[in-house]
């Protein structure tokens, strides 16, 4: 499985911004999706996942009614729309897919996913 995301750029606070992830291979080996951010000397923490057949969806609470996450079954690409964008959402974004059950219903662990995207850069700065 290959991951292409793109999307990143720079943004204004309370700008919009929609980060897209391309899947190609064996997707149909593919239970469930997610975007995760790494900021400059932070952690890479979770954002939003989403089920394959993109029935449900999970977010982490600080993205909660701004972000949304979905997926797009004839294209196989997931998307984060990011709205309200703040300046603490700058950080590099990663797709990740995993193989095993996904939910829906709890956070995706970074440790747990089979393959990951290259990253794309968000910076919310005025």
């Amino acid at each position: 499985v290959q991951l292409q995301a793109s999307g990143g750029g720079l943004v204004q606070p309370g700008g919009s911004l929609r980060l897209s992830c391309a899947g190609s291979g064996s997707i149909f080996s593919i239970n469930g999706m997610g975007w995760f951010r790494q900021a400059p000397g932070k952690e890479r923490e979770f954002v939003a996942g989403v089920t394959w057949d993109g029935a449900r969806t999970y977010y982490v609470d600080s993205v909660k009614g701004r972000f949304t996450i979905s997926r797009d079954s004839a294209k196989s690409t997931v998307y984060l729309q990011m709205n309200k964008l703040k300046p603490e959402d700058t950080a590099v974004y990663y797709c990740a897919a995993v193989r095993s059950y996904y939910s829906g219903n709890r956070p995706l662990d970074s440790n747990g996913m089979d393959y990951w995207g290259k990253g794309t850069q968000v910076t919310v700065s005025s």
